[in-house]
Parts: C-alpha cells; sequence; structure tokens
C-alpha cells in the first residue's frame, strides 16, 4: 500500500495530516485526516484516607465542566514521566513523593495520534498551583469509593479519567 501526506493544519499543540492511501486492491484510493499529537499524560493523584483528587475544569469543546483526573500535553523534549510532575503540580498544587506508570492508551486512533501515559501519584504534599491563562480549574477531593461511583453512575464522562479510575481500581484490587 502507498501512501503519501498532506499538511492541512498545523498549531501549538497539534497538526491535521491528510494522508491519501492507495488501497491494497491497487485501484481504491481513500483520504484519512490525522490529528498528529506529541502524546499526553494523566494523573491519579491518592491522598491519604484513601481519598483522590479529581479535578473540576471547564472544557470549550464541549461546552461544560467535566470531572477529570489532572492531565496535560508532553512538550518534547519532555518525558511521560517529567510531564506527569509538572502537570500534578500546575493543576492541582499537589507534589508526589513516589510514582508508578500504569499501562498507557490511544485516545481515539481513528482520527487521533495520541498515546495516553497513565501515571498513580502517591504520598502527596501540597502546595500551590501554576495554571496556565484560561485553564478554569477547580480541586475535587472525593474518597475512592466515590469516584468508582461517579464512574460507574455515568458523572464522569471524560475517557481519561473512566479508565484511569477503573483500572486502577482493578490494580489495587476493590
Amino acid at each position: 500500500m502507498s501512501e503519501k501526506s498532506k499538511l492541512l493544519l498545523k498549531t501549538s499543540r497539534f497538526r491535521v495530516v491528510e494522508h491519501t492511501l492507495q488501497a491494497g486492491d491497487g485501484q481504491s484510493v481513500v483520504h484519512r485526516q490525522v490529528i498528529e499529537h506529541p502524546g499526553s499524560v494523566a494523573i491519579i493523584p491518592l491522598l491519604e484516607g484513601n481519598r483522590v483528587c479529581l479535578i473540576r475544569n471547564y472544557r470549550i469543546a464541549v461546552k461544560k465542566t467535566l470531572i477529570e483526573l489532572p492531565a496535560g500535553t508532553i512538550e518534547p523534549p519532555d518525558s511521560p514521566s517529567e510531564t506527569a510532575i509538572r502537570e500534578l503540580k500546575e493543576e492541582t498544587g499537589f507534589e508526589a513523593q513516589s510514582w508508578q506508570e500504569l499501562p498507557s492508551f490511544y485516545l481515539s486512533p481513528g482520527i487521533l495520534r495520541e498515546r495516553m501515559h497513565l501515571f498513580v501519584a502517591e504520598n502527596l504534599t501540597v502546595g500551590s498551583t501554576a495554571r496556565e491563562a484560561g485553564e478554569d480549574i477547580e480541586n475535587l477531593i472525593v474518597p475512592w469509593e466515590d469516584a468508582v461511583a461517579m464512574a460507574m453512575r455515568g458523572e464522569i464522562e471524560d475517557a481519561k479519567t473512566l479508565v484511569g479510575i477503573l483500572s486502577w481500581d482493578r490494580v489495587r484490587g476493590s
């Protein structure tokens, strides 16, 4: 299968590229638009007393505030772990003494080349946030069982947060 690509859009965080492919039959030509993204991280910040720090985050794309895990875009040359440390501090004000990486995943591989790296952050100490201009974020600290219940009731609609909460709940054996 041969392929050509054409840049359609370049922004500060991603590119949109159109790929033209000749199908395996040698006759058909298909066009696919792909969002190329450097990758991202999501963090499960675990607090004493079996609690987790989620955030309320206004998302312009869906025009509502969602309940999410803290997360952010990898800014090359930073690694996923460096990004996780930065984003946890920026969005929540917390710093972690111990980190564990869970399996990474693609968010929407039909159109998006973004791989999300999932981390668990423990032994947290509180500090001040360093949120970016325009970020409308508020910490939401809840008992772990409440976070799982919120996911199962559909109160959490964000994919990375659902994957993170349900994956960690499985790993920890609840």
